[in-house]
């Protein structure tokens, strides 16, 4: 439904969009991640039709974004970054002219207002002028706005921005129910957001992809893949653990936490280190109240891949092409 090829963006001397080939089809939900800078919004924008590339194709819906951008742009909910609208007006009027825009008229018009009202929770401001509303409520209009003619593709730019974790929530638990029909990227550097809502998720580095994996095969590359981490009561036994589990071949490295009584097992490459980390506890009667198998830190896999000098120019282990 979505396909990038050979994506490009120029700013002067500065490529800020390098090279960038992807698709994305329907069902799926999207995470676009990177850096600041790394050219997320500019990607996003691009593939809205707000920008023009420098080279490279986007097709949506199977139109063409440059050739045929009205017929792409009716397919599209576009969430920009700071969700912006006409701060004059008030809720209710900016949803109707959004309405008046998309074509909408009659009991369809109706229901989609009623819709997006509702769900997103705008009843007590839909009178109030936008400019006097809170960030998470100026939020909340963006997104009424971008699904109000109920499109094929949502494109949300930092969707959660600004809202406290209830709002949260309510966001992640709607693009969930979204993607069941419809085609969701979302551009965030919210990493939970990646675990609680994405299928796949694309991480861009320098204006290039450097990972398209799912969020579980991206853990996956975490040195604490598999990791054992357990928590202490008694500051004996976490000292001799600490000792204890440093001795064993198929630990690389333990990372303590001191304050916390908390020690962390790392495998060596490829290995497992929980059954001689079971083996251990068994043999010495430690108390060990909490013990945690990890699947791998996503944050850790972000911060290798886009902080690495060479990363930016590695190529994505997934598919990533058309």
């Amino acid at each position: 439904m979505i396909k990038t090829q050979n994506l490009s963006k120029r700013y002067g001397d500065v490529l800020a969009v390098d090279d960038l080939s992807f698709s994305v089809a329907p069902g799926e939900v999207l995470g676009f991640l990177g850096a600041n800078g790394a050219g997320k919004s500019t990607t996003m924008r691009m593939i809205a039709g707000f920008l023009a590339p420098s080279a490279g194709r986007v097709s949506v819906c199977g139109h063409d974004i440059e050739h045929d951008p009205v017929a792409a742009k009716a397919c599209v909910g576009y969430l920009p970054e700071g969700a912006p609208s006409y701060g004059e007006m008030t809720v209710a009027e900016f949803l109707d002219f959004v309405a008046d825009v998309r074509g909408l008229a009659g009991a369809r018009r109706a229901e989609r207002r009623r819709f997006v009202i509702e769900r997103l929770a705008l009843e007590r401001v839909a009178n109030q002028v936008i400019e006097t509303l809170s960030k998470g409520y100026r939020r909340r209009v963006g997104l009424a706005q971008a699904l109000l003619h109920d499109p094929q593709v949502l494109i949300l730019d930092e969707p959660t921005d600004g809202l406290d974790p209830n709002q949260k929530h309510e966001v992640r638990r709607l693009i969930n129910e979204l993607s069941k029909d419809k085609l969701v990227i979302v551009s965030t550097h919210i990493l939970e957001e990646v675990h609680e809502v994405c299928t796949r998720a694309i991480i861009i580095a320098s204006g290039r992809i450097v990972a398209d994996e799912t969020p579980v095969a991206l853990e996956a590359r975490s040195r604490y893949h598999h990791a054992v981490t357990l928590r202490f009561d008694r500051p004996e036994q976490f000292a001799a653990a600490r000792t204890a589990l440093g001795g064993l071949r198929e630990v690389a490295a333990v990372e303590a936490d001191d304050r916390g009584l908390r020690l962390t097992a790392i495998p060596r490459s490829g290995g497992a280190v929980l059954p001689a980390v079971s083996g251990l506890i068994a043999a010495n009667d430690w108390d060990v109240p909490e013990l945690h198998l990890e699947a791998g830190r996503l944050d850790e896999v972000f911060r290798t891949l886009t902080q690495s000098p060479a990363s930016a120019g590695a190529p994505a282990r997934g598919d990533n092409t058309p």
